[in-house]
């Protein structure tokens, strides 16, 4: 049995804050020693990502990882096991400098820790860059790393979500610019030659939050292609790529806040009225393959014949190939509305307990908020958890407001076709 998002709070809360004030004193003993010996840092050579729970994050962090790469340094990254798969719809790191802890269990979990901290130092990784937001349990492995420059955010005089001394460049963490330009701030903090309080007093202009496309395999893209029109012909539907639209509605979002879903029933209702816009049109419903019952009933309710449960069909490699095949999608804020930002396909992304603002899709997007006076309810402060059991914030967001972005995107899509 896997352990849970509350448990991994849990526990990094009782056992990290205790774990940081003991080994606070060590790791600045270790460092006053590796400074008597060679007080002048060289640039960084060797630089570790280190970001474990959200998989979004892997695309948001990308423009920050090609600007380090192009200053000279070569990449790693330390994530999730069941989240690896992120980093491979870009490439930017190579398939051998990615580190992986098995969070199924907390046995595997304290073996793949120790593992890292060895691996770590056999790869000589001499600048280490925590990503995530006030979690103790990476900034214990960012102290223990052995790496001499630690970048990562630091509450200064803000209360709670301690969590040691582990940092050698304190970063700012700016709650009010998206994460992509809060990333770039770390890597500025990593090149920096003189030392600030806090890093990083720069301008990031919005030209530096740039994505790169993922290169699709043609034969994986016709694979996809000939998937999606047999599901269709053996659901008695005449569908072909190019002559019809394809459009794609994801209407699951992870359990790590089940507060992001908009209602089944309204993502029924939407496609109800997709369909009566353009009858001609395939719908497909998208999900894992543990969403699949979830996506059933959706579609059920819905009761269209030119909508058809997706869930499960492609792997996570393939999902650039569909999103490129495609020209719309609907989805709640979850991972598809980044992971599509590497190709060209245009998105509506439904937004209720997190903001646009902060983590909104650095894609072709259009964001939906309904901006009440209590959202956005989860942040960097509170550990992205909310006392709220009733989404209102989702629950004021209605299928018309949805059907005229989604119309928006598709007369996009369709002159950029004819240019």
């Amino acid at each position: 049995m896997s352990i849970s998002v509350n448990t991994m709070r849990t526990i990094d809360h009782l056992v990290g804050v205790p774990l940081c004030a003991v080994i606070s004193p060590l790791v600045a003993i270790i460092d006053g020693i590796k400074n008597s010996f060679s007080r002048q840092l060289s640039e960084p050579k060797k630089i570790l990502f280190i970001e474990l729970s959200e998989m979004g994050s892997a695309i948001l962090v990308d423009p920050a990882m090609r600007n380090a790469q192009s200053r000279g340094a070569e990449l790693f990254f330390l994530i999730f096991k069941s989240n690896c798969a992120s980093l491979t719809l870009l490439n930017t790191v190579k398939p051998e400098n990615i580190f992986t802890i098995d969070s199924s269990s907390l046995g595997s979990l304290v073996q793949d820790t120790l593992k890292f901290l060895v691996l770590a130092r056999k790869h000589q990784i001499d600048t280490v860059i925590d990503l995530e937001l006030f979690s103790r349990f990476t900034a214990l492995l960012t102290g223990l790393c052995g790496a001499r420059r630690r970048v990562g955010y630091h509450i200064f005089h803000g209360e709670g979500l301690w969590r040691g001394f582990m940092l050698t460049r304190k970063v700012h963490y700016n709650p009010h610019i998206h994460i992509t330009k809060n990333f770039l701030s770390l890597i500025h903090a990593a090149f920096a030659k003189d030392i600030e309080v806090p890093f990083s007093k720069i301008h990031i202009a919005d030209s530096e939050v740039h994505l790169e496309q993922a290169v699709i395999d043609s034969v994986v893209l016709g694979k996809v292609r000939d998937r999606i029109e047999k599901l269709a012909a053996d659901s008695g539907i005449q569908f072909k790529q190019g002559q019809q639209r394809l459009i794609l509605v994801n209407p699951n979002a992870s359990d790590l806040l089940p507060q992001r879903r908009w209602a089944q029933q309204r993502f029924s209702e939407l496609i109800q009225g997709l369909n009566q816009r353009y009858p001609h049109d395939l719908i497909l419903i998208t999900g894992s393959p543990s969403e699949f019952n979830y996506v059933e009933k959706v579609r059920a309710v819905a009761n269209i014949k030119n909508a058809l449960n997706f869930a499960g069909q492609v792997s996570f490699a393939e999902l650039p190939p569909l999103y490129t095949l495609s020209d719309v999608m609907v989805t709640n804020d979850s991972g598809p509305g980044h992971f599509s930002a590497v190709t060209r396909l245009r998105t509506v992304v439904l937004f209720g307990p997190e903001t646009p603002a902060l983590y909104g899709s650095i894609g072709k997007s259009i964001a939906i908020t309904a901006d009440l006076a209590c959202s956005p309810c989860v942040s960097a402060a509170n550990h992205r958890k909310t006392p709220c059991h009733d989404n209102v914030c989702m629950q004021a967001i209605s299928v018309a407001q949805v059907l005229e972005k989604m119309a928006h995107q598709l007369n996009e899509a369709d002159q950029e076709r004819t240019r």
